[in-house]
């Protein structure tokens, strides 16, 4: 127990002072502070108070942990099942747009030689006394063969098939009269056309 006398001393007062009667400063005294068996038990307890609390907040800590990681472990596999799912869906949808391109490209050559003789058609139509008698498509380019009523009528299918922009360039390889037909004037013509970029 700790006492402090807070009253002034007569003895030490008159000793030091000499006489004179100035105020003295207050005494402190130390009671018995216990026994040191009793310090380090109380410092023990104190240690142990700590680190029971300290442990304690590390336990809650731990159990919060195990609890999200749980929910953590589920809500991976959740997903696992949905990413599994999509993987799934995407093959599925690869393999239908490769059928569908396979489907698209088989359509685009199959069309090609029907636009080429619509083409052809038109525009041999569209030119006055001009009859097609053979048409040779060897992929980079098309012959024709054919009989016209004047030169000027295949000079006039030569620019229509110019215009059409299906062919880089036509030439004629060769153009003559036919003497066999008595009744009128007929031309065989021969027309090397070459086929642009399509």
């Amino acid at each position: 127990m700790i006492r402090i006398n807070l009253l002034e001393t007569a003895k030490g007062k008159n000793k030091r002072a000499g006489g004179s009667s100035g105020p003295s400063l207050p005494a402190m005294e130390m009671g018995d502070m216990g026994s040191p068996k009793l310090k380090v038990l109380a410092v023990l307890v104190l240690t142990g108070l700590l680190n029971f609390g300290y442990w304690y907040r590390l336990d809650r800590q731990a159990q919060s942990i195990a609890k999200q990681m749980q929910a953590a472990e589920q809500k991976n596999r959740e997903l696992s099942d949905v990413k599994a799912r999509y993987i799934e869906r995407q093959t599925q949808a690869n393999n239908y747009k490769r059928r569908v391109d396979v489907i698209d490209s088989l359509r685009a050559a199959q069309a090609g030689p029907v636009n080429l003789l619509a083409m052809l058609g038109e525009t041999v139509n569209g030119t006055e006394a001009v009859w097609l008698k053979k048409m040779d498509d060897t992929g980079a380019s098309v012959n024709l063969e054919g009989m016209a009523l004047s030169a000027d009528a295949v000079a006039g299918l030569i620019a229509n098939l110019q215009k059409t922009g299906f062919f880089k360039s036509v030439e004629m390889k060769e153009t003559y009269q036919d003497e066999s037909i008595k009744d009128m004037q007929a031309f065989q013509f021969t027309l090397t056309c070459e086929k642009g970029k399509s």
